[in-house]
């Protein structure tokens, strides 16, 4: 059974934080749409349920975020878990990458698919500025590792930031079209557009329109309506445009879950969620805990239309 919203858009993929917590500090994390200073995380056993409750209405994938997801001792095992599910045909991540390379290998072992490594910058210098840490060779060793244990195909996350990185752009897609691995151009999100926003915002029509010179082909993906511009010696760069983008919205195909167990039907608001996690924790049915689900999905709607 394919469960679509009150807008006809089907619900096909689950985002789920499995914590807040990171070794990195980057300036413009938004924290997947979370309020700030939770503690409370799901176990693997509750992680799986959800999935479980969702897969029969067409969920087949799952991406873990976080905060970081690889400083839970225990991501191989939330893996494992949403991998035996039945109806999920792949279970994805989005990593810093710092911890990456000691988990590459045993993390496709358990089941995961394929990763997107968040580099916003090939500079050490602006690495630190962007993270608040240092660590910029741990994410290339991550990024190397991840390759070589087969978590493909691997995108690297860049965030263009007004002021900081945008003179990186051609020297990213080389990094990538070396290595095999695809670029994704991200457009800087902030749902209240404050002071931030302002500051470091990045208008991406420069780089669309230096992409569509050098591009053989473009396509349009069928998630979010975004563009893949395929580059001459095979490498692709996506570009990921949320902000005010009405056909953003209107094909967005995922329900998200928050670290502390809420269904969350759009990244940009906090004021429709669904708490799933605590009737788990007081022993719903299966029938309460689909009927939660349910009410998440008839909550959606597009954020701009």
């Amino acid at each position: 059974m394919r469960l679509t919203d009150p807008y006809g858009r089907p619900m096909e993929s689950m985002r789920v934080a499995v914590t807040q917590r990171c070794n990195l500090h980057c300036f413009y994390c938004h924290q997947e749409g979370e309020l700030p200073d939770n503690n409370v995380e799901m176990t693997p056993e509750e992680i799986q349920r959800i999935v479980t409750v969702a897969a029969p209405f067409g969920v087949e994938n799952v991406k873990l975020t976080g905060g970081e997801p690889l400083v839970r001792n225990d991501i191989t095992e939330i893996v494992s878990r949403i991998r035996e599910v039945p109806g999920i045909k792949e279970v994805s991540m989005t990593t810093n990458g710092v911890l990456l390379a000691e988990h590459a290998e045993c993390l496709k072992k358990f089941g995961l698919s394929r990763v997107n490594v968040s580099l916003d910058t090939l500079e050490p210098k602006r690495f630190a500025q962007i993270t608040g840490a240092a660590g910029m060779e741990a994410v290339l060793l991550g990024i190397e590792k991840a390759v070589e244990a087969g978590l493909q195909p691997l995108k690297v996350n860049m965030v263009l930031l007004k002021g900081v990185n945008e003179d990186e752009v051609s020297g990213m897609i080389d990094f990538v079209m070396q290595r095999g691995l695809i670029l994704q151009i991200i457009e800087l999100e902030s749902p209240d557009e404050g002071e931030l926003y302002k500051k470091y915002h990045a208008e991406l029509d420069v780089v669309e329109s230096y992409l569509k010179e050098k591009a053989e082909s473009i396509t349009v993906r069928r998630m979010h309506h975004r563009r893949k511009y395929r580059l001459p010696n095979g490498g692709e760069v996506e570009i990921v445009r949320p902000m005010h983008n009405t056909e953003f919205c209107r094909y967005c195909n995922r329900i998200r879950v928050t670290s502390d167990g809420r269904l969350k039907p759009c990244l940009f608001r906090n004021d429709n969620l669904v708490d799933i996690l605590r009737p788990i924790r007081e022993g719903a049915s299966e029938e309460t805990l689909k009927n939660l689900l349910l009410e998440a999905v008839q909550r959606r709607e597009p954020y701009f239309k």
